[in-house]
């Protein structure tokens, strides 16, 4: 993905090496992995791991311990912390012409970036929850160690792949604005958990939608995109399925536990987003089957 020159969002909290952190812990994906499996084997389910990180839910909270001094960020991380920073101003600016073109105004959201643990509107969370949107606050947190956990155990790697991962999040955001995730959490909240776990897919996928709906215009106003990048956040849709992620975590697959989508639902959003950026659509009036 071709940023050179481009602006970085101001609307971003640098919280690295400031927040509190697990002295001992996991991370990013890894941290999903491994706690999805010891949740499985206490009879639960993966939503009950996930489905607390959604958007406003509120966070699992964690034990954790200061970590006191700060510490050099290597070339590495200061250069996704860049990118990070680039691509949240590219969904700034597709953003406000999309919501103008609406006849709408768009708020950006604030991107937190923090490493080991963070406090939000939401709740306490560590880096194992990944990055997640709080509507509370209208932020999204990302600690940067997740695209490294991506490509380390998923193989998911690639520029384009990590805006998805911000994309995704700022999709979030989008819904929030529209008022379609306040909406979706008050059904959800009648709901038992298999059906709330319904009501999540499809705000998960929308979001997958809507990343692609601002890759679709971004690609269009700049051509930004090159040779391997829409395969790589395909590939990273896919490696980031419910159903992928429990069979790499138990070894099988619990559909009504399903909180974010299967590989090829959210592939198949993302795709969608990218080749159309229509905003007349969305996943909430059609059927399961056809998600």
């Amino acid at each position: 993905m071709k940023l050179d020159g481009r602006r970085e969002s101001s609307n971003v909290e640098d919280r690295r090496g400031m927040s509190m952190g697990t002295k001992a812990g996991v991370g990013g994906l890894a941290g999903i992995i491994i706690i999805a499996l010891m949740t499985f084997m206490r009879g639960g389910s993966l939503g009950d791991v996930v489905g607390n990180v959604i958007q406003s839910g509120a966070l699992s909270q964690v034990q954790e311990e200061q970590v006191e001094g700060q510490r050099e960020f290597t070339e590495e991380e200061q250069e996704l912390a860049k990118f990070s920073r680039q691509v949240l101003a590219s969904t700034e600016d597709v953003w406000t012409k999309v919501f103008k073109q609406m006849g709408k105004e768009y708020t950006p959201p604030t991107l937190v970036l923090f490493t080991g643990s963070v406090n939000s509107a939401c709740g306490q969370a560590s880096a194992s929850v990944g990055p997640f949107y709080c509507s509370g606050d209208q932020k999204l947190y990302i600690d940067l160690s997740f695209f490294t956990d991506m490509k380390r155990q998923l193989g998911a790697d690639g520029d384009f792949s990590y805006a998805y991962v911000i994309a995704h999040e700022v999709g979030h955001h989008v819904e929030n604005l529209l008022g379609i995730l306040g909406a979706a959490h008050n059904q959800m909240n009648k709901l038992n958990q298999t059906d709330a776990n319904k009501v999540s897919v499809r705000l998960e996928l929308l979001a997958d939608y809507y990343a692609g709906v601002w890759g679709h215009y971004e690609n269009a106003a700049y051509r930004s995109l090159e040779a391997g990048d829409i395969e790589e956040a395909i590939d990273c849709a896919e490696k980031i399925g419910d159903n992928y992620l429990q069979k790499k975590a138990t070894g099988r697959v619990m559909p009504e536990s399903f909180t974010h989508g299967t590989s090829a639902q959210r592939m198949r959003w993302l795709k969608r987003g990218l080749e159309t950026g229509d905003m007349n659509t969305t996943t909430f009036n059609i059927s399961e089957s056809q998600l």
